[in-house]
Parts: C-alpha cells; sequence; structure tokens
C-alpha cells in the first residue's frame, strides 16, 4: 500500500470498540464520567487539566514490545516518502500511548488487538509477529486493513485496525509534517484572497465578473466596504 492508497483508507469503516476482539458488552466498558472542574480561564486549561495531563504524560501504558508492533502497523498505515515522514516519526505511538491512559476504554481493545498480531503469525507462519518478513507482516495487514472485502472470520480485526488507523491519521495530522502534506493553511487574520484560482476551475466555476472590479485586494484590507440603497457592494 502507498500513502495515497492508504489515505483513502484513513475513515473508511467502523472503529467498533464494543465487542472487538474481547467479549466486553459497551456497558461493561463504561467509566465513570470525570468531575467538573473548576477555575481557568476561556479556551484555557484549568489548574487540575494540567496535572492530569502531566501524570498521564509521565506514565505509560505499552510494554516495549507493544511499542515495537506499533510502530511497524502505524508506519505501514502512513509510510515516509518524499513528501513527509513517516507516522512513527512524528510520534504517533506516543500520542496512542497518551490516548491509552486518556481513554482507558480503547485500552482492551488496542492490547487485544496487538496480541492478535502474534496470534496470527504463529497461525500463519508459526513465529512471533516480530520476526516476520515485511512480506508476512503484509499477509497479515492485507488481511484486515481492506473492510469492504475481508473475510468475516476477521471482523475483529478490522476494528482493531480501524481504530490503530484513525488514531495514527490523528496524531500525523495534528503535527506540522501533517498540516503541510495537506497544505493546511489556517486561519490567517486580513489575508483572505479568497478561493485560489486553481480551485476554482477544478470545480468549474468562477468569479463573477461584474465584481471583478471591487473585490478586496491585499493592498485594500483595512478599507471599510461601501454598498448602494439596494444592497450591492460599491467599494
Amino acid at each position: 500500500m502507498n500513502r495515497r492508497e492508504n489515505l483513502k483508507l484513513l475513515f473508511t469503516g467502523s472503529i467498533g470498540t464494543g465487542l472487538l476482539l474481547t467479549n466486553c458488552t459497551p456497558d461493561a466498558q463504561k467509566i465513570p464520567p470525570a468531575p467538573v472542574l473548576s477555575g481557568g480561564t476561556i479556551g484555557g486549561r484549568t489548574e487540575e487539566e494540567k496535572i492530569r495531563d502531566q501524570k498521564l504524560l509521565a506514565d505509560q501504558f505499552f510494554t516495549e514490545e507493544e511499542k515495537k508492533k506499533l510502530k511497524i502497523i502505524v508506519d505501514i498505515i502512513m509510510p515516509a516518502d518524499e513528501e513527509s515522514p513517516s507516522a512513527s516519526e512524528v510520534g504517533a505511538v506516543e500520542f496512542i500511548d497518551f490516548m491509552m491512559l486518556d481513554q482507558p476504554y480503547n485500552q482492551t481493545p488496542m492490547r487485544g488487538g496487538l496480541m492478535w498480531l502474534d496470534y496470527e503469525a504463529d497461525e500463519k507462519f508459526g513465529k512471533p509477529f516480530l520476526e516476520l518478513s515485511q512480506d508476512e507482516i503484509m499477509q497479515i495487514v492485507d488481511e484486515v486493513a481492506w473492510p469492504d472485502t475481508a473475510k468475516p472470520e476477521y471482523e475483529g480485526g478490522v476494528k482493531w485496525f480501524n481504530l490503530v488507523r484513525n488514531f495514527a491519521a490523528t496524531a500525523f495530522f495534528s503535527t506540522e509534517a501533517g498540516w503541510k502534506y495537506m497544505d493546511y493553511q489556517g486561519n490567517k487574520p486580513n489575508a483572505w484572497d479568497g478561493v485560489p484560482e486553481e480551485v476554482m476551475r477544478k470545480h468549474g466555476v468562477s468569479l463573477p465578473e461584474k465584481y471583478l472590479s471591487v473585490y478586496l485586494k491585499p493592498e485594500d484590507r483595512g478599507k471599510v466596504a461601501e454598498w448602494d440603497d439596494d444592497g450591492n457592494l460599491i467599494a
């Protein structure tokens, strides 16, 4: 799978953690609601939240062996190429580790999936997952990476792979490398020049000729628009 093919799959299928590789019902996975926190500033973090974050960051969920397995999987999902680094290079494994502590209800499905890799490796090749060749690894991944064509007996593996894929994508696209890959521009105060011309052409639309002379130009930023009595923009 190349990067372009992987990106098409990023949000395919359902995460479905309910019965994933476990016999836990959704009710059994419920955790008590977090207490309402007080203080802090609008848009900021409360002191309680900061303390909780630091506590989670100081802990870890995965064993070293699990991290090695996860690194292999996330880099298959989002490998390095000429445009950007791999998922593991931007900290996807560390991000998922943090999320397991932040979202305890995902711990059993995630750990179960990593254990399943060894089970499947032993069934197919008679050795642990970390001892497999790249071709052998891909034979296992291909069984669960394509939800529409996966065999019914791999339903649990498909749900687990979707879970990892969504976490890997979230991790990658939360970094500067991910923003650059998407060419995300973000909010630029006083720097909106309209939809780029190449995007307009791609969708078969264009700016109305009659307004071209009055559209905002970079050099005119800061000027107050003027409208006539009928609501037409004049300057």
